[in-house]
């Protein structure tokens, strides 16, 4: 009977008073539904709310934030109170001069405007209502201008409550209008609040720089951030009652960052913010921003300000994604995806670029009796000249080589980029003995630096020596000098872990004092132990991995504090934290204690707050250099920041291509079942030809470049081979729910968490199989047709493994060339079967090459040669 009486609330929402377990209602105007309930009382002030309730398994509780209900405008007569000029004492000696790249950014994100010191704030309550059969409807007039709102809850959203506020200008001059502010939350204890992409936590944090640059924590002032690197429009508040309330702006309100034909990812629509002007906490949304596009009014003129208010007993997790999926549409992005090539493709296309001297600008350079060889860098590194060179994914140059058996590779790339490696390491017996010595080396100066000034982090052990030196071993383990290399690294990075399991920042070079006291090692730097102890074998090792990844999930993860790992931009958060989230999954596999992954599921799901959301993509016709591209070819929906916040590159430049966690989230995805990690890990990965160079295969860098391809950053393609066979042996896995798997090597530095593949055999559907990459093996009509190979050379069996990257049904022709089997030059089919993904095996008739493959929506079959 009470299902019953609740369907019957839901079949009319609107205005429906008190019956049974719906709370009492007051004298004054009111709103109830089936999930909300909202009242308010008339005062000399005005109308004021006077109770907010939120039905929870299906009791109603009382928000215990104060309800208030008062609305804001803010108002300045002219421009000259508007300029750039700073808004705030905090932070005046950050960051130091060095930091070229940020400092302006900083000085924007510390304007008056940011600061929300702009203007007059006028604050009041409506004195005027009234009631229609859908809305309610509040009014007032003041000397500058009248201002009306009507509220409606929103029947597929019961928890939603739509509010448009519509401003005339009896003045003229620069109008901003707020969301009201509908309770006070209490500052001193809530679970969690945010504006996504730009700083969360659990408290307020008093460290201005710490909070507002590095996003640790909520600022105590009421700063005003841009959409520009806010990933998903709500910010939110959940409260001790595990209530979790968000402020959304109906889509097409901010900023499109490729309006036509150029970028405008700087366009400032919409200011965003946890604590109002009056430093309440209370999310707040302000349109337009005071001094931008359409805020000046002339008198008599209008704007006009859409929103909605979602009040969910549930967490900020779960809030955050109904404004991604639900208003946003981010679960409908890949409907629209297509591509033109395969991902697969673009690995072979790419293996030619990277064993291509020229193309991937390779080097080799004399250092110590020994040549050294990495690709050129031609981006800012402290000390270059432009001579600087690395190396980036040591993992999937061993992979590659492996699978493919490129005698190039193997004879004039690997070797040198060994005796990289092994140069790289501090050979001094002193203070840093053990310790990398820098991930580039400069050619002329014949020495190595870390990337913006002279200093040595302990988590470039981690990344320059003991990340990469473990994936080589992994398919070397025989090589003595690489293990005593990796031996040596791990007594360094022991012996500077503090007691409490945490490291310095960094070192100086000179002096060994360390470095950035300002901020904490919020980083997975544990995670170079981790490889020691499983190639060593040493239980110290896992002991002092253990107790540093205690350290990380104290101070960081509970906390929602971070610290990334681009020195150019003084540690701003950014993929480090991704990384984290797979430490601590291959810490929980050794160790099975359920803390390690209950700390990545929650690392991972703060990290989706480094995926746009936003805006909705469609098929509007955009101009990209002299090209015309549709909307959807080149949105930031799916894709992840560098660093974003108020200092990360994601501030001008956009997001970044390189989607290194699609992988991670497909095993978060089966850990978890919450689809978002699914869609997030397609969305990034899907549909991106816009950005890809089209004769190399290798991806811009930064949104903003399009498709420039590597540019000036070369060795990116190999992180480009590295994530993408991570994220398609990912989805073997996943689609074929573990039937198809194969061994995970480790982590690679820096740019997120894929994992390297090829050093041993995994299983195919019960059978022992090794990967393999032979180009032309297979050729497929379709480029949405991403296929993954592996061999059983015992059985004589070659493994062809079919997935359909779309979600329409596929219907193609495959080629095969089994004389394209590596290492089987003569090899001809002699039977051919097929398995779905349940592994039923069925013989084709015949021995032909040519067959018809039809796939689900998402599917997964794979071809068994035998030969």
């Amino acid at each position: 009977m009470v299902g019953r009486l609740i369907g019957l609330i839901c079949l009319f929402p609107y205005f429906v008073f008190a019956q049974s377990k719906v709370p009492s209602m007051s004298k004054g105007p009111s709103m109830a539904n089936g999930q909300l309930n909202l009242e308010w009382v008339n005062s000399a002030k005005g109308y004021h709310l006077n109770k907010i309730s939120v039905l929870n398994k299906g009791s109603w509780i009382k928000l215990s934030a104060k309800p208030s209900g008062e609305f804001s405008v803010l108002y300045a007569a002219d421009s000259s109170s508007l300029q750039e000029s700073r808004g705030t004492d905090k932070g005046l000696d950050f960051p130091e001069s060095i930091y070229r790249y940020i400092i302006p950014i900083w000085k924007q994100g510390t304007s008056l405007v940011q600061m929300n010191k702009a203007g007059k704030a006028f604050d009041f309550y409506p004195d005027r209502k009234k009631e229609t059969p859908d809305q309610l409807i509040f009014q007032k007039e003041l000397d500058q201008f009248s201002l009306s709102s009507s509220w409606e809850f929103d029947e597929q959203h019961p928890n939603d409550l739509k509010v448009t506020l519509k401003l005339t200008a009896k003045k003229p001059g620069y109008y901003s209008i707020a969301s009201p502010e509908l309770a006070l939350f209490d500052k001193n204890n809530f679970k969690w609040a945010t504006v996504p992409g730009v700083f969360q936590g659990n408290q307020l944090n008093i460290n201005f720089v710490n909070a507002y640059a590095y996003g640790q924590g909520i600022p105590d002032v009421p700063v005003m951030v841009r959409e520009r690197t806010a990933s998903t429009l709500s910010p939110l508040v959940q409260n001790s009652q595990n209530i979790t309330l968000a402020v959304i702006p109906e889509p097409g309100t901010g900023r499109d960052p490729w309006a036509s034909d150029t970028k405008t990812q700087g366009t400032w629509n919409l200011g965003l913010s946890v604590l109002n002007r009056k430093g309440n906490m209370m999310p707040t949304v302000y349109h337009p921003v005071l001094g931008q596009a359409n805020s000046y009014l002339a008198k008599n003129e209008s704007v006009s300000f859409s929103f909605r208010y979602t009040i969910m007993a549930e967490d900020w997790f779960t809030v955050m994604k109904h404004a991604a999926n639900d208003i946003y549409q981010f679960k409908e992005v890949l409907a629209l995806k297509k591509t033109a090539t395969s991902l697969t493709d673009r690995v072979f296309k790419m293996t030619k670029y990277v064993t291509d001297d020229s193309l991937s600008m390779w080097q080799l350079s004399p250092y110590k009796n020994m040549e050294i060889g990495a690709q050129k860098y031609l981006g800012g590194v402290y000390g270059s000249e432009k001579d600087a060179i690395k190396n980036s994914d040591y993992g999937a140059m061993w992979m590659l080589a492996k699978l493919t058996s490129n005698q190039k590779l193997i004879n004039n790339r690997l070797p040198y980029a060994r005796n990289f490696k092994i140069a790289q390491q501090h050979s001094e017996k002193d203070f840093f003995y053990g310790a990398s010595q820098g991930q580039y080396f400069l050619q002329n100066s014949k020495k190595f630096t870390e990337e913006w000034g002279p200093y040595t982090e302990p988590i470039g052990s981690t990344y320059y020596l003991m990340m990469d030196i473990g994936n080589m071993l992994l398919f070397s383990p025989d090589d003595a000098k690489l293990r005593a290399e990796l031996k040596l690294a791990a007594e360094k990075l022991w012996s500077w872990m503090k007691p409490d399991g945490s490291w310095e920042v960094a070192y100086d070079n000179k002096t060994n004092e360390a470095m950035f006291k300002d901020i904490l090692d919020l980083r997975p730097t544990f995670y170079g132990l981790f490889i020691a102890y499983k190639l060593l074998g040493d239980e110290k090792y896992l002991h002092a991995a253990k107790k540093g990844a205690d350290w990380y999930i104290a101070q960081a993860i509970n906390n929602g504090a971070f610290i990334g790992v681009c020195g150019d931009t003084r540690f701003a958060p950014d993929f480090a934290t991704a990384q984290s989230v797979q430490a601590l999954l291959d810490l929980y596999e050794i160790t099975k204690d359920p803390k390690y992954q209950n700390a990545a599921i929650a690392a991972a799901k703060i990290y989706t707050a480094s995926v746009y959301t936003h805006p909705i993509p469609s098929a509007q016709e955009k101009l990209v250099n002299g090209v015309k591209r549709a909307d959807w070819e080149i949105s930031q929906a799916g894709l992840s920041f560098e660093h974003g916040g108020i200092l990360g590159s994601a501030n001008h430049h956009g997001p970044i291509l390189l989607a290194s966690h699609a992988g991670m989230f497909l095993r978060m995805f089966s850990i978890t079942k919450d689809s978002l990690f699914l869609t997030m890990s397609r969305a990034a990965a899907w549909g991106r030809d816009a950005f890809v160079d089209q004769k190399t295969g290798v991806a811009s860098y930064y949104w903003d470049a399009m498709d420039k391809g590597a540019g000036p950053f070369p060795h990116h393609a190999w992180w480009q081979i590295g994530w993408i066979m991570d994220y398609l042996i990912s989805e073997a896995d996943l689609r074929s729910e573990g039937q198809i798997s194969f061994p995970r090597g480790f982590i690679t530095p820096k740019v997120g968490p894929h994992q390297t593949y090829g050093f041993a055999p995994g299983k195919v559907y019960g059978t022992a199989a090794s990967l393999i990459l032979g180009a032309g093996l297979l050729k497929a009509e379709s480029p949405y047709l991403e296929y993954v190979t592996a061999l059983n050379a015992d059985q004589r069996k070659c493994f062809v493994i079919l997935m359909n990257n779309s979600e329409q049904k596929l219907t193609t022709q495959v080629q095969l060339n089994p004389e394209k089997i590596p290492g089987h030059p003569t090899a001809a089919s002699k039977e051919l079967a097929i398995m779905d993904k349940d592994g039923k095996r069925s013989l084709l008739p015949g021995n032909s090459n040519f067959l018809n493959i039809e796939l689900a929506p998402f599917g997964l079959k794979v071809i068994e040669l035998c030969y």
